[in-house]
C-alpha cells in the first residue's frame, strides 16, 4: 500500500475479521485510523497498536455518528 501519512481513516466494524485487518493495514501505511466497532471489548485488542484510535460507535445510530463527526472533525 502507497504512504498514507497525513490522511485520516474510519473503518467501520473494526473490531475484527476485515475490519480489524483493515484497519491495521492503513495504520501500517501510516494513516491515522479511527477504528469503529459496537464492541468495545473486541475494540480493546487495538488499544496499542500505533495511529490506531479505537472508538466505540454504532452506525445505526445517527445521533451518535453525528457525534463521532463532532469529535473528530472531517475526514
Amino acid at each position: 500500500m502507497a504512504s498514507l501519512h497525513g490522511r485520516t481513516v474510519v473503518i467501520t466494524a473494526a473490531g475484527q475479521g476485515i475490519g480489524r485487518a483493515s484497519a491495521l493495514a492503513f495504520a501500517a501505511a501510516g494513516a491515522t485510523v479511527y477504528a469503529t466497532d459496537v464492541n468495545e471489548a473486541a475494540l480493546a485488542s487495538l488499544a496499542g497498536e500505533k495511529n490506531v484510535r479505537p472508538m466505540k460507535l454504532d452506525v445505526l445510530d445517527g445521533a451518535a455518528v453525528a457525534d463521532f463527526f463532532a469529535r473528530v472533525g472531517r475526514v
